[in-house]
């Protein structure tokens, strides 16, 4: 499908690392750039990352090139050093906002989804093909994390101890090789869900396709004076069990520790999820999407779920 001519295209930039342009060779999107014999296009031999710029300013961009450097290990990728993946990240989100101002007008926030994308490269390369890519968020996120989001468990298929038991599974890597994160994220939709939590064969919660899991609890004890005091606990899945070390969830609970919230690594079960106050599945990109229901059942009421990501939003807004 062609767009109109008066409706100009969504800006997609291009900044590939190149060592003979220190911030990055910035490529024409509408021309192709990779080789059709890519591994990663062949095979999903590769590695990224996804990050939200907000301001022009890249948010937590340590951590997802720690959690990048991390991927390539396990692949055996060497990927150029850190600054210059940051001075690509700048390029990109300054040609971005060049050749599309209107963003802040139309979303109000001067977001942009930027992704740091490693290949193996064509058969037999010398180096692995990287690059970083700048474009609009989709309207879905910021939908989902406004109004929330139903979801469904779905069995991820082994156990979860197989991350230890099976390095080479790479469980621990954020890979090209999205097929089955994708697959359930459309078995969900065609019944009738937005989104999915993945579930290991001996009864674990472990993560979304593209998020991490958090809930919670909220709980009244003695304030040791003849009242009341509420505990705020937030809990995310033991990372043993063979997710990704999500990067906003880290953050998260950063800022919530220091104000106050007490904090818990499972492991969780179905039931703690539905015996919670709130749920949220959490990413770099939607940020805070409140689970309204799981398998139909309602996660704790639409006011407490409204107040808790509200105070959670207000600190996720702290982060760099």
């Amino acid at each position: 499908m062609t767009t109109p001519a008066s409706v100009p295209a969504p800006a997609t930039v291009l900044v590939f690392l190149d060592p003979a342009f220190e911030g990055g060779r910035v490529a024409d999107a509408a021309q192709p750039q990779l080789m059709a014999t890519d591994l990663g296009a062949t095979r999903g031999d590769g590695v990224f990352e996804s990050l939200l710029a907000v301001g022009g300013r890249p948010r937590k961009i340590q951590a997802h090139l720690t959690r990048l450097a991390g991927s390539a290990r396990l692949l055996e990728l060497d990927i150029p050093a850190e600054d210059a993946w940051r001075r690509a990240v700048d390029t990109a989100i300054g040609e971005f906002r060049r050749q599309d101002p209107a963003t802040a007008a139309a979303g109000g926030t001067d977001e942009v989804v930027v992704k740091l994308l490693v290949t193996r490269g064509p058969e037999g390369a010398a180096a692995p093909t990287c690059w970083v890519q700048a474009s609009a968020p989709a309207p879905a996120g910021r939908r989902q994390r406004e109004t929330g989001i139903d979801v469904i468990l779905l069995d991820r298929g082994y156990d979860s101890e197989v991350g230890e038991r099976a390095p080479w599974l790479l469980l621990g890597a954020k890979t090209l090789s999205y097929a089955v994160n994708m697959a359930a994220l459309r078995y969900a939709h065609r019944h009738g869900a937005d989104d999915v939590i993945f579930t290991s064969a001996d009864g674990r919660v472990l993560e979304g396709p593209t998020s991490t899991v958090l809930l919670a609890h909220l709980e009244t004890a003695d304030d040791g004076a003849g009242g009341v005091r509420t505990i705020r606990r937030l809990i995310t899945p033991q990372l043993d069990s063979g997710i990704l070390p999500g990067t906003s969830q880290g953050a998260l609970f950063t800022a919530a520790k220091a104000a106050g919230w007490e904090l818990g690594y499972g492991p969780l079960e179905p039931k703690d999820l539905l015996d919670a106050d709130a749920v949220w599945l959490i990413s770099s990109i939607r940020l805070l999407a409140p689970v309204n229901h799981i398998d139909g059942q309602e996660i704790g009421t639409p006011e407490l779920r409204r107040q808790l990501t509200a105070e959670l939003n207000a600190l996720f807004a702290t982060i760099e």
